[in-house]
């Protein structure tokens, strides 16, 4: 089925991106950037200086009320509370049939005011998910969807920081991983910034209102410039969040997923109830029948999402969700679900590309 490109959205950066000569490819229902000067290139400068994403595809709901804290925490499969103000989380909503709906970021700002960062792709189905939850548990809140009123920009690098400390008086280093201030940055006066980003080279997300994104997009570009910033699309994106591990909803955890088969026990807390619940801890305590692993290739390949994983015998044990060559490394790389005899770091198992069975071996996470 071919995509009408005039049916896609555009994100305030569009002019942006085409300016600077991007590829433009459909994405999650937009138009985004897949590269400008190249993947590599771009992948290496977020992992050695700095790189800026344009990634204000990502959907936005505030959750505002008495019963704010108590939706949130029934859908999230985290333990929502221990968060503090000021705090970001990564989580899971758990479906009922055993799956994932979506993962996401929650921030909190107090106990009656959370923002929950959705993936674009799901808007619709979480925002659906989310008002069915709170209307059938009668909980006392109101869910605002921002999603088309704000811009985020991803600014990841060892040089991040650095960076955008010219651009603003809020001291960053006070700011702890995954969590969050808000102030003046760029020449706009209401930026919610954000230690959090899924590259793993750190930095920081920019959260910011769509009528500003090009002024701070222009700010972050100029300041970059002595750190030899490099804009960045969706292509480094996969790579450099495949090299660490992180899963990508749509490929490695979906509908069909539990959190405890995909690695995310650590984000599965069982102190207080969330919905599906005694699935997950069954899972958890009686053990699963699949295992999402990474795996290096050893035979010359590259594995892709659906390849089917082999053992010795060249039985099926399981399938490739994500892999890419990663340019860290210079190796092909992936992850897939397999068997759990085939979990262990230092198994042998095959990939099967096109005619092909190519040789390849578990490897602990993260690759990098």
């Amino acid at each position: 089925m071919s995509t009408d490109i005039n049916a896609l959205k555009r994100t305030s950066l569009y002019n942006k991106h085409i300016g600077l000569g991007a590829k433009m490819v459909p994405f999650a229902g937009y138009d985004m950037p897949v590269q400008y000067d190249g993947l590599a290139i771009e992948h290496h400068a977020v992992r050695n200086s700095v790189g800026i994403f344009d990634v204000s595809h990502m959907g936005e709901f505030g959750v505002k009320g008495k019963d704010a804290q108590a939706l949130v925490a029934w859908i999230c499969s985290n333990d929502i509370g221990k968060m503090v103000n000021l705090q970001a989380q990564y989580n899971c909503m758990p479906n009922d049939q055993g799956g994932i709906i979506d993962d996401l970021i929650v921030y909190r700002w107090n106990a009656e005011d959370f923002t929950l960062v959705v993936n674009a792709s799901n808007i619709a189905k979480d925002w659906d998910w989310i008002m069915q939850q709170k209307e059938v548990k009668d909980f006392d809140c109101e869910l605002i969807d921002q999603s088309d009123d704000i811009s985020l920009l991803a600014v990841q690098g060892p040089k991040a920081t650095e960076l955008l400390q010219k651009l603003t008086d809020v001291d960053l280093s006070s700011i702890k991983f995954y969590h969050f201030a808000a102030g003046a940055l760029g020449g706009s006066s209401d930026v919610v910034i954000s230690n959090t980003g899924y590259t793993g080279s750190g930095g920081f997300e920019l959260y910011v209102f769509n009528k500003d994104a090009e002024m701070i997009w222009d700010a972050v570009m100029e300041a970059g410039k002595e750190y030899d910033i490099k804009p960045c699309g969706l292509g480094a994106r996969d790579t450099l969040r495949l090299e660490k591990g992180y899963c990508l909803y749509g490929n490695d955890i979906d509908d069909t997923t539990s959190p405890i088969e995909a690695g995310l026990g650590w984000i599965t807390k069982f102190t207080e109830p969330f919905n599906n619940q005694a699935y997950h801890q069954n899972l958890k305590n009686d053990g699963v029948s699949r295992k999402l692993v990474g795996f290096e290739m050893i035979e010359r390949g590259i594995p892709r999402q659906h390849y089917l994983l082999v053992n010795a015998a060249g039985e099926t044990i399981g399938e490739v969700t994500s892999g890419t060559q990663s340019p860290s490394l210079n190796k092909a790389i992936g992850m897939g679900y397999v068997k759990p005899e085939y979990a262990a770091a230092g198994c042998h198992i095959y990939v099967q590309i096109r005619k092909n069975t190519l040789k390849a071996v578990v490897t602990k996470l993260p690759f990098l």
